[in-house]
């Protein structure tokens, strides 16, 4: 039983090596999202799909990654956006995963249901081998199974990569964008490769869920030199725009000291503005930050995500009366865009002003109706609600957050008592009851799962 015991271990080690990673966190940015929206948009059309229904969304991991994983969504590591130069570069990524999209390489993932019978073969082999006394043997052959499982699933996965790759290529063509940036971070990929090592033996291509880099360089590189779009120049707003996310994403994650050695202050560019404003706010040297934003705004005075930041650097610095005005302009210039909008609201509230209460409620409210995933918005509203004497109201949105947030626990006893001090039927009373249930369904399964 004992050596039984170990191949089903084994087995489900298997099991976790196919599987795609799920829990990661999710970095939220109205700027950042803006410019991936506009930069996916026409790649998006040229896949046949509709813009307003694939997200870009932007994980919090440092390494050079991005990964579909079921529906229409195309998750980039911030890493990756670290490790780009250009616009386009990030454009050649996200076309290449609208490929895996277009290609239904998530939902038919019939390399991975291969593998895992030869797995289940081995393990019944093995079963067999140990019932016979044969204990060596039994792990001899559990071990050919599961080289030979993860050999059928990576040689599928390499199958998926490399039609992803001309899928890509066809929809940077259909959109009119140059194949440049997508060989040059191709280029970026085959360097890393060379620094870590891997070599085109049979050994190490066994092992690898994606072709080397060289091969695809060569692949493409003859498709998109044939391209009319090749030569066609990159586009300067969007570059700009790039720069800046990416000077801002620098200043957000890293650490100052080397944000304003990246971006010292010879450096009068607005991305490099951007970074220092970021980082000096992050080291709280507010003065400074303020100095970085100021300038900025005096070269481009509506820009919403520059007022956005000042109210952002005075609120965080305890000075939310201050914060106010950039960010009622910030909101208004977006059209509530619903991040700037939750920020404005938390802004109302931390003035501490009853007077402030109406407009915070007026602006969280739109908030959630344009963007319910936001449990930051969602804690606000529960703070007004609960500052007017609304109790089931608050216990509403409490419920809303601690269910974005796995809270689920929490999240039914919120939504029940919620339920409870609603009006039968009304709208909120209804969203009370759905969350109580999606609450309990996520609940049971995890008691089914241990």
């Amino acid at each position: 039983m004992r050596l039984f015991g170990r191949i089903l271990a084994t087995f489900a080690a298997l099991s976790l090596i196919v599987q795609p990673v799920a829990a990661q966190s999710i970095l939220r940015d109205a700027e950042t999202e803006a410019l991936l929206d506009d930069m996916a948009a026409p790649l998006i059309r040229a896949a046949g799909l509709e813009p307003g229904n694939v997200e870009i969304v932007l994980v919090g991991d440092d390494s050079i990654n991005a990964f579909v994983a079921g529906g229409q969504a195309v998750y980039i590591h911030s890493g990756l956006l670290e490790a780009a130069d250009s616009a386009d570069e990030v454009q050649g990524v996200i076309a290449h995963e609208l490929g895996h999209i277009t290609g239904g390489h998530v939902i038919n993932s019939s390399g991975a249901t291969n593998a895992g019978r030869i797995s289940i073969l081995s393990l019944l082999l093995a079963a067999a081998a140990a019932a016979a006394g044969a204990g060596d043997a039994a792990m001899g052959v559990m071990m050919a199974g599961q080289r030979a499982a993860l050999g059928k699933y990576l040689a599928f996965s390499r199958v998926q990569e490399s039609a992803a790759d001309a899928a890509g290529a066809q929809y940077l063509s259909d959109a009119g964008i140059s194949g440049r940036g997508s060989l040059a971070f191709f280029g970026k990929l085959q360097n890393l490769e060379f620094r870590y090592g891997y070599r085109q033996d049979d050994e190490q291509t066994f092992e690898r869920t994606h072709p080397l880099s060289g091969d695809r360089i060569a692949t493409l590189r003859e498709s998109y030199s044939k391209d009319p779009a090749w030569e066609k120049p990159v586009d300067r707003d969007l570059q700009a725009r790039f720069e800046r996310v990416k000077a801002k994403l620098a200043g957000y994650v890293q650490e100052p000291a080397q944000t304003l050695r990246e971006y010292p202050v010879t450096d009068t560019s607005a991305a490099a503005r951007y970074a220092r404003a970021y980082a000096y706010h992050k080291d709280a040297q507010v003065d400074r930050s303020l100095i970085e934003t100021r300038a900025l705004l005096a070269g481009d005075p509506d820009n919403p995500y520059y007022l956005e930041l000042e109210g952002q650097v005075l609120l965080e610095s305890g000075r939310p009366e201050d914060a106010l005005a950039p960010l009622r302009r910030a909101t208004a210039l977006t059209g509530n865009q619903p991040l700037i909008a939750a920020t404005f609201g938390h802004a109302l509230i931390a003035t501490e002003d009853s007077a402030n209460h109406a407009e915070a409620e007026q602006v969280l409210r739109a908030a959630v109706s344009r963007d319910r995933r936001n449990p930051f918005a969602w804690y606000q509203l529960g703070v007004i609600h609960a500052a007017q004497g609304d109790m089931p109201r608050a216990r509403l949105a409490s419920a809303e957050q601690q269910v974005m947030s796995g809270r689920f626990t929490e999240a039914l006893r919120s939504a029940t008592a919620a339920e409870n001090g609603l009006l039968e039927g009304s709208p909120d009373w209804l969203r009370a009851q759905d969350i109580a249930m999606q609450a309990r369904a996520e609940l049971e399964r995890a008691r089914k799962r241990k």
